[in-house]
């Protein structure tokens, strides 16, 4: 068999294995393990006993991935900033920041909800994480909502969409873990995402407060806070504050060179965190509780890696990728509406994979493709098919499907974050989240929209880096 129809035969089990609910690390690997010795068995001049050799050398070479690849020194900011976002809410940071957003924004229409969006939105600064941001509001910001007579999917759906924003709000376990599939560079990518995820946020109130303006009772104001207890509520909230600023002025310098790497930076982010919440009285429990939190969101991360880049080895040697990328350039289509149909594809297909297992299968065979029709790795502006330079192109792309990756963490019937907000709040069904969230799919869908028709909103950040 050709290695081309090994590679599809293998990919359509692996999505096979997936619909029927296997875990996306354990069918990747599995399809993966099976494509090698397909691959290695096709090659009958080898050897004599071709079965137990291409089965020796496919193990040999899947076994190779998990260590060489995670062992990265990249994926090692991951743990450090999950770290920093679980240490922030056992010290009652998160808290501290939601009550400041409630006293200066919870008055307009909707406010309560605005102010939840805003706070996901700064604990997303040193989290990383999107269901960490999630299970973390879902605990704080919908009681309050229904305390106050909120409809209750109308504050989970809130939850859940706030949730996202940390997928691409710096530090992203999603973008580095994007940058490190394509080889580009993490900085770059991270700085990429502030303005794209300050946006969302925007979009996300505007939608927010112009639902409560038509229904009055979903999400009515919240008043009573006097300048006073407005400014008091500040101090408590920038210990959040100073550790972003510090993160992004240790890995960005923009008065010279940087300090140091992202992965530093992290690490300095999380003992200064665990600082601040020692001086707050952290206990040993809570101390435990945050670090096995972070271990589990870790190992989880790294298995879905692992068991992907085992696939992704698979798809190298049956060279799917460059076959689907010959495939995409010698479409007569325009390069802007084959790329709108990959986004596309990437909305379907995250209604039955989480995110970041679906963008490790993807990337390796649809990154390729989208540079094709830009023109190459090291095409220059002038001669590029969306008007940009191939690392710039790269960033662009990362952006926008990461962008994807938040829309499909609320999509049904996998969205991974309506889960959680409803594993926390019992009183919830699943079915309330997905019915809450479903205005926000509107305000996802306009910012995809403006994000591929003026690209400057991503590359405006990371072309002042150099």
């Amino acid at each position: 068999m050709d290695p081309i129809d090994i590679g599809l035969w293998v990919t359509g089990g692996l999505l096979l294995m997936v619909v029927l609910g296997m875990r996306v690390a354990f069918a990747a690997g599995l399809a993966g393990l099976v494509g090698l010795i397909l691959i290695f068995w096709s090659r009958k001049d080898f050897a004599t006993d071709e079965l137990g050799w291409a089965l020796t050398v496919a193990v040999k070479t899947a076994g190779q991935v998990p260590h060489s690849k995670v062992s990265s020194q990249a994926l090692s900011l991951i743990p450090t900033f999950i770290l920093i976002g679980y240490l922030a809410y056992y010290a009652g940071l998160t808290r501290a920041l939601f009550e400041a957003a409630k006293r200066w924004i919870a008055w307009v229409p909707g406010g309560l909800a605005v102010s939840t969006v805003f706070a996901t939105a700064g604990f997303a600064a040193v989290s990383g994480a999107s269901v960490a941001t999630a299970a973390v509001f879902a605990r704080i910001a919908i009681p309050e909502m229904l305390r106050i007579g909120y409809n209750k999917q109308f504050a989970a759906g809130v939850v859940a969409a706030g949730g996202t924003l940390a997928s691409l709000i710096p530090p992203s376990a999603i973008l580095v873990i994007y940058a490190i599939i394509v080889e580009q560079d993490v900085g770059k990518l991270l700085l990429a995402g502030f303005i794209p995820g300050a946006f969302s946020a925007l979009i996300y109130a505007g939608l927010i407060i112009g639902i409560a303006v038509i229904f009055k009772t979903v999400g009515p104001p919240v008043g009573g806070f006097t300048w006073r207890e407005r400014f008091a509520s500040l101090p408590q909230a920038m210990p959040i504050v100073a550790v972003v600023v510090i993160i992004i002025f240790f890995v960005y310098n923009p008065f010279g060179d940087a300090w140091g790497t992202p992965t530093e930076g992290g690490a300095i982010g999380a003992f200064i965190v665990f600082v601040m919440a020692v001086v707050n009285g952290m206990r040993w429990s809570q101390l435990k509780a945050a670090l096995l939190e972070t271990a589990k969101l870790t190992v989880m991360i790294f298995t879905i890696i692992w068991g992907v880049l085992i696939y992704v080895r698979f798809l190298g040697f049956a060279d799917l990728p460059g076959a689907f990328s010959d495939w995409i350039t010698s479409l007569s289509m325009s390069p802007m509406l084959i790329l709108i149909c990959i986004l596309l594809a990437y909305a379907v297909l995250g209604m039955f994979m989480d995110a970041i297992g679906m963008l490790l299968l993807t990337l390796p065979v649809v990154y390729p493709a989208v540079m094709a029709l830009n023109g190459g790795e090291f095409v220059t502006a002038a001669d590029s098919a969306f008007g940009m330079s191939g690392t710039m192109c790269a960033i662009w792309f990362g952006i926008l499907v990461v962008k994807m990756a938040e829309f499909c963490l609320i999509t049904p019937p996998i969205g991974l974050n309506c889960f959680v907000v409803a594993g926390v709040q019992p009183d919830i069904s699943v079915q309330d989240v997905f019915r809450g969230v479903t205005p926000f799919f509107v305000a996802d869908g306009v910012t995809i929209a403006l994000l591929v028709a003026f690209p400057s909103i991503v590359l405006w950040l990371p072309s002042l880096a150099g």
